[in-house]
């Protein structure tokens, strides 16, 4: 199964880790060194020029994506019934 992230980048159901709300700052926060780890391996994709949403980590990726993170997680529930 896949879960269509925004734009044309879809993410097999099996990679993806996590979907963060990227308007609530403490979040952020605590992820900052690991997506700061990910930005210098060049693994951080931003999937549209829109201000991004959410943010999703994959098990190789870090994604910015334009979709909420509640419509991702609905479609990524959706996948798991």
């Amino acid at each position: 199964m896949f879960i269509h992230l925004g734009g044309d980048k879809i993410l097999k159901a099996s990679e993806l880790v996590a979907i963060f709300d990227l308007s609530i700052d403490k979040s952020f926060v605590v992820l900052e060194p690991f997506i700061n780890h990910f930005t210098l391996l060049n693994r951080v994709e931003r999937i549209s020029k829109e201000k991004p949403k959410s943010l999703i980590i994959s098990t190789t990726k870090i994604y910015y994506s334009p979709i909420s993170s509640a419509t991702l997680k609905k479609r990524a529930n959706y996948l798991h019934v």
